[in-house]
């Protein structure tokens, strides 16, 4: 069955919102969480499963879409928006933090696009999402966060969040790009994806990059972010003075003085 065509507009620079228009009887999906506000005779209903329409019915089809979810670290649900109304409606979705909100039409990619687990924001009714696990044995072992990720499926439009600043870059057959597993957002099927040691004792213990890093071979093209939500978050909690982080360079003037002039230090 063919995907519901949806019209699109994408507002915002850093902190970015997509905003979506449905016919009567159209519908989008989205993570649970992502809506940021949508016109009235729009219903919202949370599902088990990925919403698409390709889902094999009963039970047993419910529970493997749900399970395929589960497996990325998803919710089990996702929240379909339907316009019940005669006329032309509106839903917006907000990306969670800074960086950009990319549309990405399928129908042009081949129809199968790969994501990182938290990349996805929403998209037509009728795109499947489901999981693409790794096939070689060092990426199952040492791939962390890029180990299980989404594949999106369908030809309709799909849209996808990268944090911070955004580089686009299509690879040549056989040419080959190193880069941190976190910094991936997505990638044509046809992108071969590895995991490869860094190779030094001194470069991984004190490199602070980690044990190994992912490699990708083309031919095809690849999304990269320059802030992973893991990596915001990492920093969020290391500097946070409730998980035993100190304030490093903040009123290095005053120092400990300046934390109890402004109320931080008790």
């Amino acid at each position: 069955m063919a995907m519901d065509v949806i019209d699109y507009h994408i507002y915002g620079s850093d902190m970015q919102y997509v905003e979506i228009e449905l016919d009567p009887q159209e519908a989008a999906i989205a993570e649970a969480g992502a809506m940021m506000y949508m016109d009235d005779n729009i219903e919202m209903e949370t599902i088990f499963g990925d919403g698409s329409r390709q889902a094999s019915p009963g039970l047993l089809g419910k529970l493997v879409g749900a399970g395929k979810r589960l497996l990325t670290g998803e919710s089990l649900f996702t929240t379909i928006y339907l316009n019940q109304g005669n006329g032309k409606r509106r839903v917006a979705f907000a990306a969670p933090y800074p960086g950009k909100i990319l549309p990405m039409d399928l129908s042009t990619l081949g129809g199968t696009l790969i994501c990182q687990k938290d990349s996805f924001l929403c998209a037509a009714r009728g795109v499947s999402l489901g999981i693409a696990f790794q096939k070689k044995i060092g990426t199952g072992l040492f791939g962390g966060e890029g180990f299980i990720m989404q594949k999106l499926d369908g030809d309709g439009l799909a849209f996808v969040h990268a944090g911070g600043a955004l580089m686009e870059r299509t690879l040549a057959p056989g040419e080959t790009l190193r880069v941190d597993t976190g910094c991936i957002v997505a990638m044509q099927p046809s992108v071969t994806y590895d995991i490869q040691y860094v190779g030094k004792v001194k470069t991984a213990l004190f490199g602070g990059e980690g044990l190994f890093f992912a490699t990708l071979q083309g031919p095809g093209r690849i999304w990269l972010q320059s802030l992973p939500l893991s990596r915001l978050a990492d920093r969020i909690v290391k500097a946070s003075p409730a998980a035993g982080g100190s304030r490093v360079g903040e009123g290095s003037l005053l120092g400990g003085l300046g934390g109890l002039l402004d109320g931080d230090n008790h």
